[in-house]
């Protein structure tokens, strides 16, 4: 008789705390877990370029830490000199520009690979043989317009995001 104590009749499916069968319902850590497998990537976004009817640059706004930190020192922040605000903005412009289009096409080259500022296609028309800041810069026309396009890539990417804080002990 005491063999019987230790059957379990019910099913062997887990529980819920709720009563509720787990594996018709995820659970509050599965909903948790599936959200922070999840990649967060930012879209891609389209940037029109002034001066230059027609002509858009497709932007990845996907900027880490590391990304910028590494901008900022390759345009002489630690230098005595200071940081050059152009040439940052030329790291961010040419860095996360991932195509070009013309009049709604994406433009390619010779071998069908998208655009980018270091494509030999761009050196070439814009006259340069250094992606940045030469090409970029030559390609807008205005060093304003340049850093007016890198501000606009910084807050795409999040760095200009206000957080949302909610205090739970509130009534709403």
């Amino acid at each position: 008789m005491t063999d019987k104590l230790y059957e379990d009749p019910t099913p062997t499916t887990k529980r819920s705390p709720m009563g509720k069968d787990a594996s018709q319902e995820p659970t509050v850590l599965d909903k948790l877990r599936e959200r922070i497998n999840k990649k967060v990537e930012r879209p891609i976004k389209l940037m029109d370029v002034p001066e230059r009817p027609g002509v858009s640059l497709r932007i990845s706004p996907n900027i880490s830490q590391h990304k910028l930190r590494s901008w900022r020192k390759n345009s002489g922040e630690d230098s005595k000199n200071g940081m050059d605000a152009t040439k940052f903005a030329c790291y961010v412009v040419g860095n996360t520009t991932v195509g070009i289009i013309v009049d709604g096409v994406e433009a390619v080259d010779e071998n069908g690979y998208e655009l980018n500022f270091a494509s030999s296609a761009i050196l070439e028309m814009t006259n340069t043989t250094r992606p940045i800041p030469d090409a970029v810069i030559a390609f807008f026309g205005l060093e304003p317009h340049v850093e007016a396009a890198a501000l606009a890539i910084l807050d795409a990417a999040g760095y200009g995001d206000t957080v949302d804080t909610s205090d739970p002990t509130t009534e709403s």
